[in-house]
């Protein structure tokens, strides 16, 4: 008979009020002794070979769905909406919405937008460059995927600061504070909903050469999306394709700050951008963890975990495993890729529907503010977002440089 995962004897994980400094190597130091560890709400996952199984597992299912029931919440609409979106769902719905959109976030689609990229990065550097002086996280980071988002979608520039407010508003689901925040949460859904409504309809009637446009035409043996799934698809875009690259941005930036050779070699070979890129996602990626759990008995490395175990592959501390990546501890943007891929991005159905996209943004940026932000330099503290949010970042980093005229 198989043993319970229940019952096994496991070293246990509190990090709840550790900084995510201590708190990774907390991790690294259980990991190198067992591939599993019991945490307050259920299994952190520490092993790449495992969290890779896991998420590529579609028994597991995405705990994003769950999050809300888990913190109380019986609104029926709200509940209803999270099992719809692409970020969540699961079985022959998620099947389904993957199918028709995965053409729209191809590779190729996310190359025609690097010129504007470019531009964007560029317009954001200008007004520091003179100084020597900037704010990453708030002149930088916060403002670049919005503008991309939004010519993505063919939403106009005076839209950008209403869509970073609600994309941060809606991100509220993933933080630490949902039975507060749910007010905000909904309010900022509705919004959202209704903004994007209107863009649907304007693009059914005057079609054009960008995302929404894609989406409404997107169709396979005779399947299309509805208006309702567009709109939260749409959502879901801006939602999934601001907070995550914007962060993972600021935790690159911040991590070049450390390896300052680094940075000189990237200004110094551009070439190296896509190596760059991964390589300070492994190493310091913005999505440190997920949660999946059981929807049925499931038998794994001889232990059962019942229908509803909730676990929490660590990507962060897969990354590190020397069992997959030589010399882990090792931030090198010369790197070999590995013969398994870091899993900041996921993996398994999950994987990162606009990977293309954010991979695109990171490495068309990184190597502009390497060249325009010589010898850069912390200056004073960098204030990080709590470790217990979703997606992980920094709120100010403040930098000085060598100035530039341009």
């Amino acid at each position: 008979m198989t043993t319970s995962v229940h019952e096994l004897d496991l070293p246990t994980l509190d990090l709840l009020d550790i900084p995510f400094e201590d708190a990774q190597s907390v991790m690294l130091g259980v990991a190198a002794t067992s591939w599993i560890a019991r945490n307050p709400f259920g299994y952190t996952i520490l092993r790449h070979e495992d969290v890779a199984a896991i998420l590529r597992d579609r028994r597991w299912h995405n705990a994003a769905s769950i999050i809300p029931e888990l913190a109380g919440v019986t609104d029926e609409e709200f509940l209803a909406r999270q099992k719809v979106s692409i970020l969540s769902a699961e079985g022959d719905v998620h099947t389904r919405l993957r199918r028709l959109v995965a053409p729209a976030f191809s590779p190729r689609a996310a190359d025609r937008l690097r010129p504007f990229m470019r531009e964007v990065i560029n317009g954001l550097v200008d007004p520091v460059a003179a100084s020597g002086r900037a704010d990453i996280a708030t002149d930088i980071c916060e403002p670049y995927p919005i503008a991309i988002i939004c010519e993505l979608l063919g939403a106009p520039k005076s839209d950008w600061q209403l869509f970073s407010r609600l994309a941060e508003d809606v991100l509220r689901v993933f933080n630490d504070n949902f039975v507060e925040d749910l007010p905000i949460i909904k309010r900022a859904q509705e919004e959202l909903d209704e903004y994007v409504r209107g863009l649907i309809h304007d693009r059914r009637a005057r079609p054009a050469d960008d995302l929404i446009t894609a989406l409404i035409a997107a169709e396979e043996a005779g399947d299309r999306l509805d208006t309702d799934e567009l709109i939260t698809m749409v959502g879901a875009v801006i939602v999934g394709g601001t907070d995550t690259t914007r962060n993972q941005l600021g935790c690159s930036v911040a991590l070049f700050a450390d390896h300052p050779d680094q940075w000189a070699l990237l200004a110094e070979r551009p070439e190296l951008a896509s190596r760059a890129v991964d390589e300070s996602m492994r190493f310091f990626g913005a999505v440190r963890g997920t949660g999946r759990f059981a929807s049925e008995d499931i038998e794994y490395r001889g232990a059962l975990f019942p229908a509803g175990t909730m676990v929490m592959p660590s990507m962060s501390v897969a990354n590190r495993d020397a069992a997959v990546f030589a010399d882990p501890a090792t931030f090198d943007i010369t790197r070999e890729a590995a013969g398994q891929n870091h899993l900041t991005l996921g993996s398994g159905i999950h994987y990162c529907l606009g990977a293309s996209l954010a991979k695109a943004e990171l490495q068309e940026a990184l190597p502009i503010l390497a060249r325009r932000m010589p010898d850069l330099a912390i200056a004073g503290s960098i204030t990080w977002k709590p470790s217990n949010v979703g997606i992980f970042g920094p709120e100010h980093l403040p930098v000085t440089f060598t100035p530039s005229a341009g």
